[in-house]
């Protein structure tokens, strides 16, 4: 076991003590013997109201559990059914109209509308990436993805083709036309770039001669560098966004092109999410300082990753910002890096590293508020990050108004303890929690100060769908949940309250993850629905997916689709509550076992590197081999899909088990390429990670909301103490 200190009232792990000490705290206004002490009386003070809250939850679900076993047998009565969400307490009144009072909020949060990564902050390279992915070219982005075709002969595999290449310029030009037009001609024609009285003068050639003409509107020219008449670098502008056009005419592509072009970097990531949740695996104290650690790198500026990459060692740093002249010959710059963001974990978890007075683990997001705020200290004197003097926090898995509230104080708690100005910390209000769904307008006005974010999330806030209503009948088939009346009310639900509270001007409404980042083509079909739904944000998967996904906030102006929504009518809220279930389910034997091996081998393909790998977030193949990013919000989903299955009858346990152990041996043969891979089949019972799978299933039904982490953690402690860590 590790060593414990004892510290007033806590119990310290060893580890967890010399971070903050040596590391956390350095630098900072705070000696380690006021910190501790103001750590411990506030731990003290909040714990209780975790746990009080967590009861309520825990009381709300068996009160709902027996109403749907006394109203069984039929269709469900809205009426009836809102009337006693009313009753005890799940369904609240709605107070008078507002608007958000949040200030300080930097324009990539309030004004700008881009992509947003999220990535697990336990490993420094990806969080270096998503940092850093502010920006990112164009030409790398469309010619390494299949945006751009692969036939007539403009295939990616080996070296340069310059036939795929200059399907890639012509992509580009395209986009160049649509987001920045010439006053005549196309950007196909341009041959020379230059500056004159702070305007931008293009050159073109139109097959009848050369002549030349301008921006059809002047003020998208930011600025250049290098000399006026022949620059190598021109920046434009559109809905907020950059293009940096890069010009080498000594370049690969340069050479190449009549205008010297050698790249155009699209600015892409305007912020992104470093996460302490639902993409990491952190189980302990030896695990939480790792993401702590690599945060507080960030905020101070410093974190570094070194790797080999293609057979030679690689370090890794934040980006610069980007220094030009201004069109009126200023000097100027751009922010070189996203601004980060940090997700804390909700209400329910624990954690080891710090013990409480009576013995017991220490609320985890208790923790992270305090130790991600304090690592965030050096950003708010050298404003590297957020030049507004904000500390950013996404907030998880809150269930209605009284736990945002709570954190309300958690963060009050910590800006005193810390000296920081009030509403200091800012507030990510996640709704992907039914009865945070329902009470949505509630919820933002409990933290009206500090709210700069609210979004939707289909996988979790299905898996809650499917706990709640878990005694209500079966669930329709996974695949059928999107066409489902409940979705397009709760996604449409979230804007409509979020412009009703003012958000729009002031923070993000953001929508969920495109999952296969394999499948870039499919996301520039789709994921324009997500600007047009008054979005201004929506996650990506990588810093290539955020580069593309960024054209289409080119396509979309936010604010003008933001301002048309409001016009229309208000999603309902008895849409949202009405239960996907089905009362005559008619699958055949094969219908059923398709769903089975598909909900299990996505559980299993996750769980493994989970639990035996400390892996949380991955891409992982689905059972038709495409790679999907995964986390622990689709493993809530799948395993309380056949948790519900299995508790109507649906599917018998054996049935279950031989899907399971079936696709189990799917699942090593898809991870033999993996040396550190521990194979599940056929010793099952020697297996941590499919045991933790089995859990997952079986005792699903009994998981507080569905929650997959009480069995990850329990499971990957175990699989840790078995490898002698």
């Amino acid at each position: 076991m590790p060593a414990m200190i004892k510290l007033g009232n806590l119990s310290i792990n060893q580890q967890m003590l010399d971070f903050v000490n040596t590391e956390l705290l350095t630098g900072s206004d705070i000696s380690p013997d006021a910190f501790w002490a103001g750590f411990d009386a506030a731990v003290h003070e909040l714990a209780p109201i975790n746990r009080d809250l967590l009861a309520i939850r825990a009381d709300l679900q068996e009160k709902i559990n027996a109403w749907h076993r006394e109203n069984a047998g039929g269709a469900i009565d809205q009426d009836a059914y809102e009337a006693f969400l009313k009753d005890i307490g799940y369904l609240v009144e709605e107070g008078p109209a507002f608007s958000v009072q949040t200030e300080n909020v930097d324009d990539e949060i309030a004004k700008i509308a881009g992509p947003q990564l999220v990535v697990p902050i336990t490993n420094a390279r990806y969080a270096l990436n998503a940092a850093n992915a502010r920006f990112g070219s164009l030409y790398d982005a469309l010619y390494g993805t299949d945006v751009i075709a692969e036939d007539d002969g403009a295939g990616r595999q080996g070296g340069y083709n310059p036939v795929r290449g200059e399907k890639v310029i012509a992509y580009v030009r395209g986009v160049l036309d649509d987001a920045v037009p010439l006053a005549s001609g196309s950007w196909t024609d341009v041959q020379q770039l230059s500056v004159e009285n702070g305007a931008l003068s293009i050159s073109l050639n139109s097959g009848s001669g050369s002549n030349s003409t301008t921006l059809a509107n002047s003020a998208q020219f930011s600025g250049y560098n290098g000399d006026p008449a022949n620059p190598s670098l021109v920046i434009l502008a559109n809905n907020g966004l950059h293009f940096q056009i890069i010009i080498n005419r000594d370049g690969v592509i340069g050479a190449l092109d009549a205008a010297g072009i050698n790249d155009v970097i699209g600015e892409s990531a305007l912020s992104s999410i470093m996460d302490c949740e639902d993409s990491v695996a952190t189980v302990d104290a030896e695990d939480k300082v790792l993401a702590y650690r690599n945060w507080a790198g960030l905020m101070r500026g410093d974190l570094v990753d070194e790797f080999e990459k293609n057979g030679r060692m690689v370090t890794r740093k934040l980006a610069s910002d980007v220094s030009y002249i201004a069109a009126d010959g200023s000097p100027a710059s751009l922010h070189g890096r996203a601004v980060m963001l940090v997700r804390n974990v909700g209400h329910l978890m624990t954690n080891p590293a710090i013990l409480l007075a009576d013995g017991s683990e220490i609320p985890e997001g208790i923790m992270d508020a305090f130790m991600t705020v304090t690592g965030a200290l050096s950003d708010l004197k050298a404003k590297r990050n957020s030049r507004t003097g904000s500390v950013y926090i996404v907030k998880p898995k809150m269930h209605g108004p009284d736990e945002v509230k709570f954190t309300d104080q958690i963060f009050a708690a910590v800006e005193g303890l810390l000296g920081l100005a009030p509403n200091t910390i800012k507030i990510g209000i996640m709704d992907e929690e039914r009865r945070t769904t329902i009470n949505l307008k509630e919820c933002i006005r409990a933290a009206q100060h500090r709210v700069v974010f609210i979004n939707t999330g289909f996988l979790d806030r299905t898996g809650d769908e499917m706990h709640t209503s878990m005694e209500a009948g079966p669930m329709i088939r996974k695949g059928d949940m999107k066409a489902a009346t409940w979705i397009d009310a709760y996604e449409n639900w979230n804007v409509d309250v979020g412009l009703e509270c003012g958000l729009a001007g002031r923070a993000q409404i953001g929508k969920g993850m495109w999952a296969m980042p394999d499948l870039m083509s499919a996301m520039m079909t789709q994921k324009i629905g997500h600007p047009k739904s008054g979005a201004n944000c929506a996650w990506v998967p990588s810093p290539t997916a955020a580069t593309l996904h960024a054209l289409h906030y080119h396509m979309v102006n936010v604010g003008e689709e933001q301002a048309r929504i409001a016009k229309r009518p208000h999603a309902e809220r008895r849409d949202i509550l009405s239960i996907p279930t089905t009362t005559r389910p008619n699958w055949s034997h094969e219908d059923i076992l398709a769903e089975l091996r598909n909900n299990a081998q996505g559980i299993l393909g996750y769980v493994v590197r989970w639990v035996d790998q400390g892996v949380g977030c991955s891409k992982v193949p689905d059972i038709h081999g495409v790679g999907l990013m995964e986390d622990r919000a689709t493993l809530r989903i799948s395993s309380q899909h056949i948790a519900n299955w299995l508790h109507h009858g649906i599917c018998t346990s054996d049935l279950v088990m031989s899907v399971m152990q079936e696709m189990a041996s799917v699942v090593d043969q898809q991870n033999a390429g993996d040396p550190a891979y521990e194979a599940m089949a056929p010793d099952f019972d020697k297996s941590i990670a499919f045991q933790a799978a089995c859990d997952l299933v079986f005792a699903g039904k009994a998981q507080p909301s569905g929650y997959t982490e009480p069995i990850l953690h329990k499971r990957r402690l175990e699989k840790k103490a078995a490898n002698g860590v």
